[in-house]
């Protein structure tokens, strides 16, 4: 079988491997969807475990399984989480999950044609995928999972008022989430087609950072957001939520800058305005399940998110076209496309 191989953004190789068999508690999944992530580009997140298969927003079919594996079977649809939280320790009694001091096991890398499915992750990791959710809707299980976290720990509520910098699958996704609680919502990104999508998305004010990197308008005179969420790495975004958060506001980091890269906090101004600063990183049990819930009801729609379909052999190309943003959005590989 097929599988690529990542050493950084410019070097992917597609590499023949034996297909697994699955020991008495393991099970094999044929991997028929997997989507590229907005992290799966950020290579000094990724470069020290590298070389690595990555990928893990998956749908797929179970294709075989151990002989004490009871809860699945061969042909049994399914989504599997990236990690999981061992539900036990401080940090997941308080909800923490994504901190959780005792993850051990993680996904396979889904850029391949199967993968073998450990115990844990088939006992703790693994949900049954509706039959109304289609394996390229179950790529955007765990993004957006991550986006109700987000957004939950940023106390957005219905009717609010929310700024997203960045329009990219995370910034849309925050966008659609966003407006099924009926918010008023902002969009800032460089690309016109991107802030177009937005707009049919749900934002009703649409500001074009391509010019200048900034709005125009002074600090005071700018409108101001309960939420300011940012979903990209530019530090021109993070110079904007600061403009953009309002009294009692939160600016949540869903994405973050290089660590090089120096970030001022003007504390001593939002001491008095008691202005929350969080960062948003994965998600838990919970929120998985209200992501699907949010799909399989249509309160969040995907489906047209999907710009690209590839085969694994092109998944080079699917990297160029995911850090080249412009028309493409989302970007699913499909290891048994030919």
């Amino acid at each position: 079988m097929k599988k690529a191989v990542w050493y950084s953004n410019r070097d992917i190789r597609i590499e023949e491997v034996p297909r697994p068999v699955p020991g008495p508690d393991e099970m094999v999944v044929k991997i028929l969807s997997c989507g590229i992530c907005g992290s799966d580009l950020v290579e000094w997140y990724r470069l020290p475990r590298a070389p690595l298969v990555p990928g893990h927003e998956i749908g797929g079919e179970v294709a075989e399984t151990g002989t004490s594996v009871k809860k699945y079977k061969p042909g049994d649809r399914v989504f599997i989480a990236p990690k999981i939280p061992c539900n036990e320790c401080s940090y997941c009694k308080n909800g923490c999950f994504p901190v959780c001091s005792n993850v051990k096991e993680r996904l396979p890398g889904g850029f391949i044609e199967y993968i073998l499915v450990s115990r844990s992750l088939i006992e703790h990791g693994t949900y049954l995928l509706p039959d109304t959710i289609s394996y390229n809707q179950s790529t955007f299980i765990e993004p957006l999972a991550c986006t109700v976290r987000a957004q939950r720990l940023a106390e957005l509520r219905k009717g609010q008022t929310v700024t997203v910098l960045g329009c990219g699958t995370a910034g849309i996704l925050h966008i659609k989430l966003a407006a099924a609680m009926h918010c008023r919502i902002t969009a800032a990104d460089i690309s016109a087609e991107r802030l177009a999508f937005a707009e049919r998305s749900g934002a009703e004010e649409i500001i074009d950072m391509s010019d200048t990197g900034s709005t125009a308008e002074t600090d005071d005179s700018m409108p101001k957001t309960d939420a300011v969420i940012i979903c990209t790495s530019a530090l021109s975004a993070v110079e904007e939520a600061w403009k953009r958060v309002d009294k009692g506001g939160a600016v949540v980091f869903f994405a973050v800058p290089a660590p090089e890269e120096k970030v001022d906090i003007p504390i001593n101004y939002f001491w008095t305005r008691e202005v929350r600063i969080l960062t948003s990183y994965y998600c838990g049990p919970p929120d998985i399940e209200e992501a699907m819930r949010l799909i399989e009801t249509g309160t969040v729609e995907v489906d047209d998110m999907i710009t690209h379909e590839l085969p694994l052999d092109d998944i080079q190309k699917g990297y160029r076209l995911a850090a080249g943003g412009g028309e493409s959005l989302k970007i699913i590989i499909k290891p048994h496309l030919q």
